[in-house]
């Protein structure tokens, strides 16, 4: 009676050590995207079988399997392209980076040329008041003397203002 508990304690680690393999399990494939994959978990659905390369039970190697890369002649599935050498991706990375500058400095023109317009509107706006208003309106001119608008200056003025009033918004 005295080996009884020694025999459970063999047995018991002889269980723990066989429940310890599974937790060793390690599956290796490829993806989707063509790169290796390693995990304790199986890979998901979509993974063709040719590229799970290592699962609990499946030979590291078969000679007799074709590679991964490797398509059956007969094989339906067409081949999937490479992924884009580092090279490829800095080129997409500064193709971008470039059309997001032009970008920007596009809605960067055309915020300032809204914001001169606006200003130009509101200039011809006060033009506009000024004249309705009937005030006297003063000029200066190429003498840097001050002179009073006359009749023919203010239809004028009233002409070119109502024009630039007719683009504005």
């Amino acid at each position: 009676m005295k080996h009884t508990p020694s025999m459970l304690r063999v047995a018991l680690a002889g269980a723990l050590l066989a429940l310890s393999t599974q937790a060793l399990a390690q599956y290796l494939w490829i993806d989707e995207k063509g790169i290796k994959q390693l995990s304790d978990r199986p890979p998901p659905p979509n993974i063709p079988e040719k590229n799970i390369l290592k699962a609990p039970g499946k030979p590291l190697f078969n000679p007799n399997a074709p590679a991964p890369d490797e398509q059956a002649p007969d094989a339906a599935e067409p081949k999937t392209k490479a992924p884009p050498t580092l090279g490829e991706r800095n080129a997409d990375f500064n193709k971008r980076r470039a059309e997001a500058a032009q970008a920007a400095q596009k809605s960067a023109e055309e915020a300032k040329r809204k914001a001169a317009e606006q200003s130009a509107c509101e200039a011809a706006r006060n033009n506009q008041r000024a004249l309705d208003d009937g005030i006297r309106i003063t000029t200066y001119d190429k003498d840097g003397q001050r002179t009073v608008m006359g009749d023919a200056e203010r239809a004028e003025l009233a002409k070119k203002t109502q024009q630039a009033l007719a683009n504005c918004h």
